[in-house]
């Protein structure tokens, strides 16, 4: 009998050592702190877009202590551009990192940053990108459509990749040019005597092969990055408009992370979209050195093309803004904020 009860007692004592470690091993597990996916979307490769996404998850993780987890897709990995809008927005994708025209289907003043003429130079886009109201009105659209604005910066300017060489406007006319989702490229073209068409990235190698379209209007870095030498041996440096790049966040997922979190976030994306600076500037002189070494040609319109080009293309923003009092109103804050960051030709 004593033996039947020592042995009961060892069972009871035994049941509540294992219920205690059970309980210690669920507190424990509690006590840790939630951990965040974070899957990041560009379109583009080895770029500067895709650069400052690998940047900022870097840091984002580090500071964070692991607890945000970052995962970039670049190469539209996860779609064209319109869907990863689309994935960001909904909530499948937690960051999108693209040029700001390409969300004009949500807020048409998300294209005003493509206004030709806008800037004369890559640093001077960069100092633009930076103007504390230009971030104000461009982070803040979209908020009404489930995003976030929490980076923008300048990547390079724009030039044409095309299958024959373009070294005179007169060589602009009767060509179909891929453009970017914004009315102020579209018209711009068109008063350069160009078809224009919409196309996302990803689309425009097979595009030219097919001959589907003559070139494309798009950044050095792409061009050299996805090796597009091979479809087109021609680029000409117009150097309009500015392909400036923002990063949006998923807005639920931001709001469902802690208020800390929240801040480094955002402290890590404003931090990087000046960090990648120096990088674009590197990028674009190293990308137009590998086009010419493969291959390609590198074409500059003659001096008084290139002004003439300008003249035509100077009214386009206004032209285009005014039919939108929103749009308007931005094109102003932008503008204003590109003649305040202008610096005199002599610097």
């Amino acid at each position: 009998m004593r033996s039947i009860k020592r042995e009961a007692v060892a069972r009871a004592a035994a049941a509540g050592a294992l219920a205690l470690t059970f309980a210690l091993v669920a507190g424990a597990a509690q006590a840790q702190p939630a951990t965040y996916v974070m899957k990041i979307s560009t379109p583009t490769i080895h770029d500067i877009p895709d650069t400052w996404a690998d940047n900022f998850g870097a840091a984002l993780e580090k500071d964070s202590g692991g607890r945000i987890k970052v995962k970039v897709f670049p190469a539209s990995q996860l779609g064209t551009i319109p869907r990863q809008i689309e994935g960001t927005q909904f909530g499948s994708i937690q960051m999108e990192v693209v040029p700001p025209e390409f969300m004009v289907g949500l807020d048409p003043r998300f294209e005003v940053m493509a206004a030709p003429g806008l800037v004369d130079s890559q640093a001077h886009g960069q100092r633009v990108a930076a103007d504390p109201a230009v971030q104000k009105l461009m982070l803040g659209l979209g908020a009404d459509k489930g995003l976030r604005g929490v980076a923008l910066f300048m990547a390079e300017p724009s030039c044409i990749i095309s299958r024959m060489p373009l070294r005179h406007l007169a060589d602009f006319k009767g060509k179909k040019i891929r453009i970017f989702a914004s009315q102020f490229q579209s018209v711009a073209f068109e008063r350069l005597g160009v078809t224009p068409v919409a196309m996302s990235l990803g689309d425009v190698v097979p595009a030219i092969q097919q001959g589907a379209i003559d070139g494309s209007d798009l950044g050095i870095s792409p061009v050299a990055h996805f090796h597009m030498v091979d479809a087109a041996k021609y680029v000409t440096e117009t150097g309009q408009p500015a392909i400036f790049i923002i990063a949006v966040v998923n807005r639920k997922w931001y709001e469902s992370l802690p208020t800390d979190l929240q801040r480094l976030l955002d402290k890590d994306a404003a931090a990087q979209a000046v960090a990648i600076n120096s990088f674009a500037v590197k990028d674009v002189k190293e990308a137009q050195a590998s086009f010419v070494a493969h291959g390609g040609e590198l074409i500059k319109l003659p001096p008084d093309e290139q002004a003439s080009m300008m003249k035509t293309l100077a009214s386009v923003g206004a032209d285009v803004s005014k039919r939108n009092p929103k749009v308007a109103a931005a094109y102003q804050i932008v503008t204003a904020a590109a003649a305040r960051t202008r610096q005199p030709a002599s610097q």
